[in-house]
C-alpha cells in the first residue's frame, strides 16, 4: 500500500515519529495518538521534522506537550528550516528543546 505524502508515517516503538510536509489541523488528531504510544512506552520520543515543509498551532502544542510529558526523552531530529523558523518565530524553541544555535539559523 503507498504512502500518502501528508500522512504520519506508521509508528513503530523505537522509531521517529515522522511529521508529514503540511502539519495541520487534519494532522493533528493523527499525531495526538501516536504521541501518546509514543510517551507511553517508555523509549525516547523521537520527531522527525525533516520533511516540514509548514506546521500549524495544533501541531505545535501537540509537541510541546509531548515534549513536557516526556521530559529528557523527548527529541526533535532533522528539524527542516522551516519547522526552525516557525518554532523561532513562535518562540518555542526552548518548550520543544531545540539549542539555541538551531533555533536561530
Amino acid at each position: 500500500m503507498p504512502s500518502q505524502p501528508d500522512t504520519l508515517s506508521v509508528w513503530a516503538e523505537g522509531q521517529p515519529v515522522r511529521l508529514p510536509a503540511h502539519c495541520g489541523t487534519t494532522a493533528a488528531e493523527d499525531l495526538r495518538v501516536r504521541m501518546v504510544l509514543a510517551c507511553d512506552g517508555g523509549d525516547v520520543v523521537c520527531i522527525d521534522a525533516s520533511d516540514v515543509e509548514s506546521i500549524g498551532q495544533a501541531v505545535l502544542q501537540l509537541l510541546v506537550a509531548a515534549r513536557a510529558e516526556a521530559g529528557s526523552r523527548f527529541a526533535v531530529v532533522h528539524p527542516s528550516r522551516a519547522f526552525i523558523e516557525r518554532v523561532t518565530a513562535c518562540r518555542l524553541a526552548s518548550a520543544l528543546g531545540l539549542a539555541e544555535e538551531e533555533s536561530v539559523q
